[in-house]
């Protein structure tokens, strides 16, 4: 009733309904219909799934330019989520040409405003050197600035930095801690690590039995470095 009289936010929240088929049968083009009455009124997380739902082709052809268009509307209204999409695309060449740099003007509009995704993919750029100078110590700023969210890509991140000492002191036991971290959330990466660490006695004492089962876990998980190493051990 609300959204038949215009309310934006509500018109948001129908949209939202029939595109995850609460209480209504799911319908993309039926969460378009009303994400874009609500869009056209400027509403920034309609215009966001506006653009999500043009990249992903539900209820509507897959269309990157207008997802990037929509995607731009939110994001210049500070919507964070738009933003890591924008930072996304730009980044990979979705649909765009790929532009490090403006993947990186946009990840770090979402990080400044405590993004985690935002942050760690900030960390990605700054490790690879993507866009902008390699810089290990920056990396791990945005790495730690995440990892301390609980994202499990940057809890794995910040271990190899300290694996390898990059932009800090080489530490194998603070290594394992962030390892550990990520490897507890199912992160599979991170539990190869921590195998990988047992295994050869870095950080903590050596013991095969652990390195054993945290490599099946990364194996099952579908890490094919887990797997080798089964194979040979």
């Amino acid at each position: 009733m609300a959204a038949d009289q215009g309310d934006a936010l509500a018109q948001n929240n129908v949209g939202w309904l029939y595109e995850n088929g609460w209480g209504v049968a799911q319908d993309y083009s039926e969460a378009m219909r009303w994400y874009r009455k609500a869009a056209d009124q400027g509403d920034a997380p309609a215009q966001h799934k506006v653009g999500e739902l043009y990249e992903n082709g539900r209820g509507v052809a897959q269309d990157y330019g207008e997802a990037t268009r929509w995607y731009g509307k939110a994001a210049d209204q500070g919507n964070t989520s738009a933003q890591d999409n924008l930072g996304w695309l730009y980044m990979n060449g979705g649909g765009v040409a790929q532009d490090y740099g403006e993947a990186m003007r946009w990840f770090r509009k979402a990080a400044d405003q405590g993004d985690a995704f935002a942050q760690r993919e900030v960390g990605v750029l700054y490790y690879n050197g993507w866009g902008v100078a390699q810089d290990y110590g920056e990396a791990m700023r945005w790495f730690r600035n995440a990892a301390d969210q609980g994202d499990a890509f940057a809890q794995n991140k910040v271990g190899v930095l300290y694996y390898y000492g990059r932009g800090v002191k080489r530490d194998y036991g603070e290594a394992m801690r962030w390892y550990r971290k990520a490897a507890d959330q199912g992160d599979a990466f991170a539990q190869n690590n921590v195998g990988w660490l047992y295994a050869n006695g870095l950080g903590v004492p050596r013991d095969l039995s652990e390195a054993r089962a945290w490599m099946q876990k990364a194996a099952a998980n579908g890490n094919d470095l887990a797997k080798q190493w089964l194979a040979a051990n």
